[in-house]
């Protein structure tokens, strides 16, 4: 099974901080704007100027505009499974992304543990959106 490969070939990048929100690099999304996928179809890297804090991580924003945005709906706009890879949590745990690799699906941000993983995760998201909602919260406790 793939997911199973994915645990037994990454191990190392399964997080052993299991917050609700994923924070790699000081900030949730490495520092990366959430509201810019959804705006501006594409990651832009926020900027310490423009933060907002929302369930005990840092977000970041490549301008006020976003940051209000962002702090008016946070839920709108924040990965799914608190920034955790989605194909991670398909499998069963919480991996950390790479804030290119990602896909906006029916309105909700969805990342990945690298380009690679997104393109195992795009060969079957409807099943792994089912997989991973089934698996959310719970790999924080594993």
């Amino acid at each position: 099974m793939r997911l199973l490969a994915f645990a037994l070939l990454f191990p190392a990048f399964a997080l052993a901080q299991k917050a609700e929100i994923n924070v790699q690099s000081g900030a949730a999304i490495r520092g990366y704007d959430p509201v810019a996928y959804h705006r501006e179809l594409q990651p832009i890297k926020g900027s310490e100027e423009f933060t907002a804090n929302w369930k005990g991580a840092v977000w970041r924003f490549s301008s006020a505009r976003n940051r209000d945005l962002f702090k008016a709906e946070p839920e709108k706009y924040a990965p799914q499974y608190g920034g955790y890879c989605a194909y991670g949590v398909a499998g069963g745990y919480a991996v950390g992304i790479d804030p290119h690799a990602w896909s906006v699906v029916d309105g909700k941000l969805y990342l990945n543990y690298s380009p690679s993983v997104q393109a195992s995760w795009k060969q079957d998201v409807p099943g792994f959106l089912r997989k991973a909602n089934a698996n959310w919260p719970s790999v924080l406790t594993r």
